[in-house]
């Protein structure tokens, strides 16, 4: 059992949430990360395996008191609920900023998985030819799925209950972006911008009064499309647990072998100097999905150019990024010390 919390510890929780929810917000960066560098990520996968058989037992029979002291909800709420409100949060600030100064965004981003890199692996000793090898399997992997092109998109309801199940690997295995695989899924924008951004302005019209949207088919639908995006990340998020903790618990080394290969491998995920390739028709016109956005066929990657004032400032976020995960680091150690 975890000792109680006082009223600082609980606030500090909840901003631990909104940074795991927006880092899993993020292409690339994975909240599983942000729980690993902040100190909880034991305590985090520890209360999801809690919801389990007995847990539904003491939930159907009325002990919900029981129920909320097996969870560890005290502390499983504080994360959610943050994670929650850093989605509705940050999804219009980062939809802002990616718009007017994406590279500084995706420069910020790559500087702190380089940082997530060097956490990882600083006090890792564990160095033989089977972790090796491991190590070597998880880059190769992720260098190849930083050059898959992504998907198109795909709104079948079952298609996208499989996406929640998939994309909320991030929040339990460090390195694993599942905001990433939802762009390689081809869904990323249905379902992080736009079916957030539905439920964003519902609850701000339902708040002024106006429910005007129960006409919009649209609307609902995508409110819709959430719903079941909701439904298979929960599903996800338990079993996932499940299946990492009893990998972590016979495999540990291997596991984070193949976790450092594979952030090390995925930075090209991240790398901020590169151009988006869409799809045109044989007059050069651009081709747009069923949603009217233009369909991306891949990224072209290239090196900056040192001569732009620019890529000097992307390169100080870079360093910033890294300096992020860093102050995590030192966070975590210094909290740990004057435990």
């Amino acid at each position: 059992m975890y000792e109680p919390r006082t009223i600082t510890d609980r606030f500090f929780l909840f901003i631990k949430g909104l940074c795991m929810g927006a880092a899993n917000k993020v292409p690339g960066v994975s909240g599983g990360i942000v729980a690993f560098v902040a100190g909880f990520y034991e305590e985090f996968i520890y209360s999801l395996q809690k919801i389990n058989l007995k847990a539904f037992k003491l939930l159907l029979g009325g002990r919900f008191r029981s129920f909320y002291r097996y969870v560890n909800g005290s502390f499983l709420s504080l994360i959610i609920f943050g994670m929650l409100v850093s989605y509705f949060s940050v999804s219009k600030l980062l939809d802002y900023f990616l718009e007017t100064k994406e590279l500084f965004v995706w420069a910020t981003f790559f500087g702190m998985i380089i940082g997530s890199i060097y956490f990882i692996s600083k006090d890792f000793e564990h160095w033989n030819r089977t972790t090796v090898t491991a190590g070597i399997i998880g880059l190769m992997v992720g260098i190849s799925i930083s050059f898959l092109s992504p998907a198109t998109e795909n709104d079948n309801l079952l298609f996208i209950f499989l996406c929640g199940i998939i994309s909320v690997s991030g929040m339990t295995l460090p390195g694993l972006s599942g905001s990433f695989i939802l762009i390689l899924l081809g869904n990323y924008v249905l379902l992080l911008v736009d079916s957030v951004n539905a439920l964003y302005d519902t609850i701000a019209e339902i708040i002024r009064g106006d429910f005007s949207f129960i006409n919009e088919e649209e609307r609902l639908d995508t409110l819709l499309i959430l719903a079941v995006f909701t439904a298979g990340s929960a599903t996800g998020l338990v079993s996932l647990s499940h299946l990492l903790g009893y990998v972590l618990k016979h495999y540990k080394n291997v596991t984070t072998a193949v976790i450092i290969g594979f952030i090390t491998g995925s930075l090209g995920v991240v790398w901020p100097w590169k151009r988006t390739i869409i799809q045109t028709a044989a007059d050069g016109s651009v081709v747009y999905d069923t949603n009217g956005d233009p369909i991306i066929l891949n990224y072209e990657r290239y090196l900056p150019d040192t001569s732009l004032g620019e890529t000097w400032w992307a390169l100080l976020f870079i360093i910033f990024g890294i300096l992020i995960l860093l102050g995590l680091d030192w966070y975590g150690k210094n909290r740990k010390d004057n435990a």
